[in-house]
């Protein structure tokens, strides 16, 4: 019997199954992110956004209400800068009425007039308390009204040994004042226009002291900033609006918005104060002392007799400045002394001596007093206005920067709650 062959071994079981696939619907292939991780942060992109709006409401706060308080101190220099301006020029005024006074008591001579010594005597002593008041009041002008000071008594001292020598009928007296009132011409004079320049660029500068452009760029940052973050959680939460972040806007708004309005008021104040009050009382203070170097030139002319038309000069210099500067309401005073002036020059010029100087301590001194005084209350009402409104209006600045510094701590927990609220939402 023959074999058969033998049968073939059966299929390895790795050749019967199908090789296994690796679709990606099973598989997704790598990333090089792990998986949640855009969900993870969320809580830290909510920190970084609360931390953001909370320091820049803060900071928008500090900023705004320290632009605010600036304004507050800047109009408080303001007044005092003006009150300063205002007596430097009063000083100057009454510096040059003193030598008008002291020249017309030596043209009067002999035992003089009592009434007007004593005027002299009362009008030294405000120049010399006056002086140290302003050093008192501003320690810039200190170092050069001591030296004021100074050249003040040596020029009292001057005319107290002119008015002894013409006591006595001494011709040497006449030279003592002349050449007193020439010293103070030349030293003690430019000092006070400097001192005048000086008052005077410091109270324009402390006026310019409202920023309104200042506290619109600052708002307008901090604004920005809300909006971005608003966006920012719009994109993440999908909602549009984040009631916390829209209040802290609403108050960076408002806030600012308010306080521009103000700084803006307060500067348009400051400018019309600048441009009228405080210009009135400067150019009638201006035009003060000028009719007071008038006046002791009409004196100085008579008591130099034979040299003294050098003397009509500055006193045309001196008319010229007190009509271009002098309010319509004094110059008809004016215009009545210098209409006086006249016969005086025409009496000297033909030599009626006697008759001159009458008129000159007399009706021209009268009417002069007139506009002397004219002058010095519109100096007076305009400057007292002038600062007293720089005064009553500067609270506001202060008011309102406290309330900026409240507010911004407001906003800043506002923005705390609208982003806890998400938080929340998300946790």
């Amino acid at each position: 019997m023959t074999q058969s062959a033998a049968a073939p071994p059966p299929p390895a079981v790795a050749e019967q199954l199908p090789a296994p696939r690796t679709s990606q619907r099973f598989w997704p292939a790598p990333t090089g992110k792990p998986v949640g991780a855009g969900v993870a942060d969320t809580p830290r992109l909510l920190n970084r956004l609360q931390i953001a709006g909370m320091a820049t409401v803060l900071l928008f706060g500090l900023l705004s209400g320290l632009v605010q308080f600036l304004s507050y101190q800047s109009d408080g220099r303001a007044a005092d800068d003006t009150e300063q301006l205002v007596r430097i020029q009063e000083i100057q005024s009454n510096l040059l009425e003193l030598d008008a006074i002291a020249t017309n008591l030596v043209l009067i001579g002999g035992e003089g007039d009592h009434a007007r010594e004593a005027q002299y005597d009362a009008a030294l002593t405000d120049v010399l308390e006056q002086i140290a008041a302003a050093a008192d009041a501003q320690s810039a002008d200190e170092k050069a009204l001591a030296a004021l000071n100074v050249q003040v008594n040596d020029y009292a001292t001057a005319i107290a040994q002119a008015r002894a020598n013409i006591r006595q009928g001494f011709p040497i007296g006449k030279e003592y004042v002349s050449e007193a009132s020439q010293a103070l011409r030349d030293d003690s004079v430019p000092i006070l226009t400097n001192l005048v320049d000086a008052n005077t660029q410091r109270a324009e500068d402390s006026m310019a002291g409202q920023h309104p452009f200042y506290l619109l760029l600052i708002g307008i940052v901090a604004l920005t900033v809300l909006v971005w973050i608003s966006m920012m959680l719009a994109r993440r939460f999908r909602r549009y609006l984040n009631v916390g972040v829209a209040v802290a806007m609403a108050i960076v708004a408002l806030v600012t918005l308010v306080a521009a309005i103000a700084a803006w008021r307060g500067d348009n104040q400051n400018d019309d104060l600048l441009n009228k009050q405080l210009k009135v009382a400067v150019d009638q203070a201006a035009a003060r002392t000028a009719g007071n170097d008038a006046k002791a030139n009409e004196s100085l002319r008579l008591l130099n007799r034979g040299s003294g038309a050098k003397y009509e000069d500055p006193w045309i210099a001196a008319a010229k400045v007190v009509t271009s500067k002098a309010a319509d309401s004094i110059l008809d005073d004016w215009r009545t002394y210098a209409d006086i002036h006249a016969k005086i020059v025409d009496n000297d010029e033909r030599d009626i001596r006697q008759p001159a100087i009458r008129s000159a301590t007399g009706e021209s001194t009268t009417a002069f007093d007139a506009f002397d005084k004219a002058a010095q209350k519109l100096v007076d009402d305009n400057g007292r206005t002038t600062t007293d409104e720089l005064r009553a209006g500067r609270g506001i600045a202060l008011i309102g920067s406290l309330l900026t510094l409240v507010l911004g701590f407001v906003a800043a927990v506002a923005i705390a709650r609208g982003i806890g609220a998400r938080r929340k939402e998300y946790a």
